[in-house]
């Protein structure tokens, strides 16, 4: 399975590099690929190898980590807190993590990806807290943590909003916003290194506690009667969540649902088992990310949906369709 599951990506990332409005056959794109690979000289313009190497391929390379990296933080977080709504988006980590990219930009703090990504990581630490110390507060279990990330979402998105419409110019505004909803138009070579390097890290960092994930499965006390340390290895898993979450959202924005239903998805096809769950997960993520930013730059050419908005309207008729598989199995 996971065989086929690397051989459906690398093609979905093969045709994807195809498709686009410029004027590009298949053979100048694999062309201009195989040429930046050392397999001989490309005969196309320098218009067309920019566009192949410089804004393609880059943006169907983060499309895919993305998703990956979406997906996985959801599987981990609805493992870690029994509950089957918990993701980046739903418990407000990525709206944290926004307000805290959108400050670096907007204030003017560093530069580059790194300071995003260092700002958007500091917003995701901050969300989360709030949603733990909220849940506490009233009592703890894991619909409080929801509640407590719905809270955390509005509060955040408003602080965003504010420091958006206070502190920057109308194109600046215009821009962010843009940016807010999901956008992989500004994809280059830097976002596809830092982010896939983090995501990489973070999947070798969670299987490697796929034990420990799977005991988590049968709640806190029965991991620490299993020789888990429960607490140290929540922090650690929560903040590889939290660290992922803000690398992808200070190159990509917030982009929902990834997260919530990819984990579902991939239960229904190989249970439970982190092992084999987690690596079906991120490749799941990352075929269907790249295929909803295809579908994102293309359906209404020459206007561009944001890849957040693309994944909530295909997400959430998914989710549906399977609370009521989920509901007939039961």
């Amino acid at each position: 399975m996971l065989t086929a599951g690397i051989a459906v990506l690398v093609v979905s990332i093969a045709i994807a590099l195809t498709i686009g409005p410029a004027n590009l056959s298949v053979r100048e794109v694999y062309a201009v690929v195989g040429e930046h690979l050392g397999f001989g000289a490309a005969e196309v313009s320098r218009i067309k190898d920019g566009i192949v190497w410089e804004l393609r391929l880059p943006r169907t390379l983060l499309a895919a980590i993305c998703g990956a990296g979406l997906a996985l933080c959801g599987a981990i977080m609805q493992s870690v807190l029994r509950n089957p709504l918990a993701d980046p988006f739903v418990l407000g980590i990525s709206s944290g993590a926004s307000t805290g990219a959108v400050l670096v930009a907007v204030l003017g703090i560093g530069g580059g990806a790194i300071s995003l990504a260092a700002g958007a990581f500091g917003g995701a630490l901050a969300a989360f807290a709030l949603v733990l110390i909220l849940a506490a507060a009233v009592g703890g279990g894991t619909a409080r943590i929801v509640l407590a990330g719905v809270a955390a979402t509005q509060l955040f998105s408003a602080l965003t909003s504010f420091i958006v419409v206070s502190s920057a110019d109308a194109e600046q505004t215009r821009g962010i916003l843009f940016w807010l909803l999901g956008s992989l138009s500004g994809a280059d070579w830097g976002d596809v290194a830092v982010c896939g390097s983090i995501t990489a890290v973070g999947l070798l960092v969670c299987l490697s506690r796929a034990a420990a994930l799977d005991a988590f499965t049968f709640g806190a006390s029965a991991a620490a009667t299993l020789g888990i340390p429960v607490r140290a290895t929540r922090a650690l898993l929560l903040g590889v969540t939290a660290l992922i979450t803000a690398a992808l959202v200070s190159a990509a924005g917030a982009i929902g649902f990834v997260g919530l239903v990819l984990p579902h998805a991939a239960r229904l096809v190989v249970g439970v088992k982190h092992s084999r769950l987690l690596p079906v997960t991120v490749l799941a993520g990352a075929i269907f990310t790249v295929w909803v930013d295809v579908a994102a730059r293309t359906v209404f050419a020459p206007t561009e949906v944001p890849v957040g908005v693309a994944t909530a309207l295909i997400g959430v008729p998914a989710f549906i369709a399977l609370l009521f598989r989920n509901r007939a199995m039961t």
